[in-house]
C-alpha cells in the first residue's frame, strides 16, 4: 500500500505480549518486505516507519541495522536506507538451505505422521486450491497457507526450532515466492502438496523427498517470468 504522496505504507499488526520494541519493528519490517508492501528499491525513512509503528526511532533504527546484516536493506551514504533489490544469488542460497532441511526431515515425518496429521495437511491443500480461485485472494492468503503446510511438516518431525532457524535464513527466497504467486499463479504448487500428502500417507519417504526436491526448485523455473514482469525489482547480474 502507498500513502497519497507515493510513500510505501506498511500493514501493521498488533504488538505481541512480551515483544520488545525492536523485535516488533523487526517482525513488521520483515513481514512487509516479504509481502512486497515495502518494495525492492524503495527508500525508507526511520521517522515515517517509527510513526507508522507507533515507536521511537531507536528500535526502528536497530531493526533496520539487523536487516542490513541479512542484506534485506541497503544503507546508501548521504541518502538513507533502501529496501534491497532481489538478488538471485541470495535467493538460490536460501532455496538450497530449505531444500537440504525440508528433504532431510521427511524420514522423521513418515515415521511420526498420524491419520489426523494427514487430514490436517489435506485440509490445508484444499484451502490453497480455494485461494487460487478468482476473487478469493482477499479472503484466503495463499502464502500463509503455503507457510503453514511446510511448518506443519517440521512440527510433525518435532523440529520446530529448526523451522524457526530456517525462517531467518529464507527471507530472500520468500520474497520471490510471494512474487511467483502473483505472476505465475502456478497450480503445480498445490499439485506438489497433494502428492507430498499422498506419499506421506503411504509412508513413502523416498517419493516424498523426490517431490519436495522438485517442489523447492520451482522458484528457478519462475525466475524468467518474474524478471520479465518486475525487472525494476531485480538486481542485475555482475
Amino acid at each position: 500500500m502507498q500513502t497519497k504522496d507515493g510513500r510505501d505504507e506498511m500493514r501493521i499488526e498488533e504488538r505481541q505480549r512480551c515483544e520488545t520494541a525492536r523485535d516488533y519493528a523487526l517482525r513488521m519490517l520483515k513481514g512487509n518486505i516479504v509481502a512486497m508492501e515495502l518494495l525492492p528499491g524503495a527508500m525508507v525513512s526511520e521517522n515515517e516507519l517509527a510513526a507508522q509503528l507507533g515507536l521511537s526511532r531507536t528500535p526502528v533504527r536497530e531493526a533496520l541495522m539487523d536487516l542490513v546484516k541479512c542484506r534485506m536493506v541497503d544503507v546508501l551514504p548521504q541518502r538513507g536506507s533502501r529496501i534491497a533489490l532481489i538478488d538471485y544469488e541470495l535467493v538460490e542460497e536460501a532455496r538450497f538451505a530449505r531444500q537440504v532441511l525440508e528433504v532431510a526431515i521427511l524420514d522423521s515425518v513418515c515415521a511420526r505422521i498420524t491419520a489426523e496429521d494427514i487430514a490436517q495437511l489435506r485440509q490445508n491443500v484444499r484451502m490453497q486450491a480455494m485461494a487460487l480461485e478468482p476473487g478469493m485472494d482477499e479472503t484466503l492468503d495463499m502464502m500463509a497457507l503455503d507457510d503453514a503446510f511446510h511448518r506443519s511438516l517440521f512440527a510433525i518431525a518435532r523440529k520446530e526450532n529448526t523451522y524457526e532457524m530456517l525462517c531467518g535464513m529464507t527471507l530472500h527466497f520468500d520474497r520471490v515466492r510471494h512474487l511467483a504467486l502473483s505472476v505465475v499463479k502456478d497450480s503445480r504448487i498445490i499439485e506438489d502438496h497433494r502428492a507430498i500428502c499422498d506419499a506421506l500417507a503411504a509412508r513413502d519417504a523416498a517419493q516424498a523427498k523426490a517431490i519436495m526436491d522438485t517442489h523447492l526448485q520451482r522458484v528457478n523455473v519462475d525466475e524468467a517470468a518474474i524478471r520479465l514482469a518486475y525487472p525494476q525489482y531485480i538486481k542485475t547480474k555482475d
